[in-house]
This record gives C-alpha cells, structure tokens and sequence, in this order.
C-alpha cells in the first residue's frame, strides 16, 4: 500500500469510529477501507446506481449537492475534471462527473458547492453557467458502453489490450512501463496479470473497458470473451 493511501485510509477509519462520515471515495480507497471496517457496522452512500466514488458513513448522510453544467457547446469529462482542479478542489470533495445525452452534473459536497456555482465560469474554452439540481435528477442514470466481442489466445491483460488497441505486445509492454494501464483503479506494471470478470481498466488515449468474461472456448482452444468500453 502507498503511504499516501495509508494515511487516508487511517484518516478515514478514525472518521467513521467517531461516527462522522468521509468524504467521496474513489473504489480503490473505498475496497481498502471496507477491508479494515470488516468488523464496525457502516452504511454507503451512492450517488446513482453505479457510481464509482461513494460515501462511507454511519448515522447521518452528509448534504450532497448536484450541480448542472449548462453549456451551449459540447463539453469532455477531462474538461470538466482539469477545471475542477484549477480551483484546487481536492479529489474527495467531489463524486462522479456525469455526462448524459449533452447534459453535464457535478455531485459536490456541500462545502464546495458555493465555491465551484461562483467560480466555475469557464470550461476549456467554453463559458457556462452552474444551476443546483435535485439528487433525483441523476438517481436512475446509468452508465453507456460499446459491447466488444473478442477471439483471444489467453486471458492475460496484455494480450487482450494488444487486441483491443491493435499494438504489437512490445508497445503494450512500453504503455505497462510509462504507466499508461490502470487496472481497478490502481497501477498496473503486472503485464502477465489474468483477468477475472468485472475487472475494470482503462489504458491512456484509448479509454476505459471493464472484462465481462469467456462467453465460449474455440475448437482451437481460444477464448471468445466479452469486454465493455465505457462511452
């Protein structure tokens, strides 16, 4: 474990046996946490029903805030991100960012929901405007992917990212080393790492994909697999 993740997670545990609550966290510090908190009761907050960053708390749900992004041009997810951190936002203060058929929310705790209405004015190159919305508003909204069909030799990650990309094993091998690969939301340096259902990865400039599973083994004895890029 990384000493900066050591330091949130003790951070974290001293919250929730004070009964407080932690702020947004992102699945690898949240899979940590639970482990420790295996023995103290707790309840989790998501903000839609597969949001990756969540809330751990025990008796009372701090007050979240949705903020909309109203924009008269299109706007990406690293946008909005990069523009969240230019106002030096740390990364627990807010949750998912969603982006939903050209609609645009924030799920903001409460003590950062004044500073990014006033402040956020520009995105990129774009102005736009905040308005606050209801919680229900995004409760039911889920995420789209790409279904991909693939016929793989082994289920190891680097041979399924070489599919996936169209790079040969030794420039997946670079992308391993240059720490372009995250595997459930961590590093990954592991190139012969086998993939397990529902593991999610996501390699720079090419997006994010989570491994569904064999669906069927060829009379060569290859794997016809499943995998989700997420749109």
């Amino acid at each position: 474990m990384q000493k900066k993740d050591y330091y949130i997670i003790e951070k974290n545990i001293n919250k929730i046996l004070r009964g407080e609550y932690t702020n947004f966290l992102d699945p690898s510090i949240f899979l940590k946490l639970s482990t420790k908190l295996k023995n103290t009761p707790y309840k989790v907050f998501y903000s839609y029903i597969d949001s990756e960053k969540v809330i751990i708390y025990t008796k009372t749900l701090p007050n979240i805030k949705v903020l909309e992004i109203i924009s008269y041009e299109k706007l990406t997810h690293r946008e909005i991100l990069g523009s969240l951190f230019g106002l030096n936002i740390s990364n627990d203060l807010f949750g998912d960012i969603i982006i939903n058929d050209n609609r645009y929310y924030i799920i903001a705790m409460d003590s950062i929901s004044e500073l990014v209405s006033n402040y956020l004015n520009m995105i990129g190159n774009h102005p736009v405007k905040l308005k606050e919305v209801s919680l229900e508003t995004i409760k039911d909204y889920t995420k789209k992917y790409e279904e991909i069909h693939l016929i793989v030799s082994s289920l190891r990650i680097d041979n399924l990212i070489s599919k996936l990309i169209g790079t040969s094993r030794e420039g997946i091998k670079k992308k391993f080393y240059e720490d372009e690969v995250i595997l459930n939301y961590e590093q990954c340096h592991k190139t012969n790492y086998i993939l397990k259902p529902n593991d999610i990865f996501s390699i720079k400039k090419h997006g994010k994909y989570k491994f569904i599973g064999i669906t069927k083994t060829s009379k060569k004895g290859n794997y016809i697999i499943t995998c989700y890029k997420y749109l």
